[in-house]
Parts: C-alpha cells; sequence; structure tokens
C-alpha cells in the first residue's frame, strides 16, 4: 500500500466519522427540540383541563362541597411548582373523575343551557391531557435512548443537559367517559 493510498483511506475514514458524527448531534437536537415541543403540549392540555374543571365549579351543576373541592384541587394544580406538579395533577385526576362519576351527572349537567357544550368541552381536555402525557412521555424515552449511546456520551453531543425525567400522573378517564366510547 502506497502512502497515497493510506492517506486517501484515513481521510475517507475521518469524513464519514465526521458526517455520522454530524448526523448523530443533529439526530439528538431535533429530539430535544421534539420535547420540548411536547412539554409545552403537555402544558397547555394540563392548563386547558383546569380551565374546564373551574368552569365546571362554577357553573353551579354541582352540589356546593364538590364544586369547593373541585376548585380546590384546580387551584392547588395551577398553582403547584415543578416538584408537587405531578402530585398536584394526579389530584386533580381523581377528584375529577369523583366528580364525574357521581350519581346523574351527565344528566344534570344536560339540563343547564350550557352543559353540552361543558360536557365536550371536558371529555376533549381530559382526553388531550391522556394523549399530551403519553406522547411527551414517548419522547422523553427517546431522548433518554439517544442520550445515553456511547458515541453521545463520549463526545457528549448532549451537552450539559441532563436525562429528561418522565411526567407520570395518574390520568385514567373517568368510568362516565370511558363508557361512553
Amino acid at each position: 500500500m502506497t502512502a497515497t493510498t493510506v492517506i486517501l483511506v484515513v481521510g475517507v475514514f475521518v469524513v464519514l466519522s465526521a458526517v455520522y458524527i454530524s448526523w448523530r448531534a443533529g439526530r439528538l437536537d431535533r429530539l430535544h427540540i421534539r420535547l420540548e415541543t411536547a412539554r409545552a403540549a403537555l402544558d397547555a392540555a394540563l392548563i386547558g383541563r383546569a380551565a374546564v374543571c373551574m368552569e365546571l365549579a362554577a357553573s353551579g351543576v354541582l352540589d356546593p362541597a364538590s364544586s369547593l373541592v373541585l376548585a380546590a384541587a384546580t387551584h392547588e394544580a395551577r398553582t403547584a411548582g415543578p416538584e408537587e406538579r405531578e402530585h398536584a395533577e394526579s389530584d386533580l385526576s381523581r377528584t375529577l373523575r369523583a366528580v364525574m362519576d357521581q350519581e346523574r351527572f351527565r344528566e344534570r349537567l344536560a339540563d343547564t343551557p350550557a352543559g353540552p357544550d361543558l360536557m365536550a368541552e371536558l371529555d376533549t381536555a381530559v382526553t388531550k391531557v391522556i394523549y399530551s402525557r403519553r406522547f411527551y412521555n414517548n419522547a422523553v424515552g427517546a431522548t433518554r435512548l439517544a442520550q445515553r449511546r456511547w458515541l453521545a456520551r463520549t463526545l457528549r453531543l448532549a451537552g450539559h443537559t441532563e436525562y429528561p425525567s418522565y411526567f407520570e400522573i395518574d390520568d385514567a378517564e373517568p368510568a362516565s367517559l370511558a363508557q361512553q366510547s
């Protein structure tokens, strides 16, 4: 093998390695952007659900105790800090399930003028939270997998970013919603 051939082989190897590393870094960057977008969508879905819950609590359809409990859980979810947000959102989900699974809840809501619209908004808000959380957690899994690869760790392609954490809440549908589906 001549020196020119060796230089050519090494040069091709270096170029191909640089292209591959650049591609992996770009993929990791796109995964981080996807993660941020998914987190923003999850936050929007949670805020939307809280707004509909507050509207339901103020609607007069519920008995005063249920309205107060739902309004308190909604307020707690909206004002919770990052450390306690998952717990507060889970509490709101459980409270909403308890309210919606009361006897004749749907009939009482349907008897009010804005009831059908409010019920549709509530169904949509609950479903958006479920799907947004799943999408976010899928993005977290893909990003964590890409960050754990040896090339990303060795060359620090993710910079100093930490592994993203999953958003785990109790977001099971109320029985009244599951029966409708």
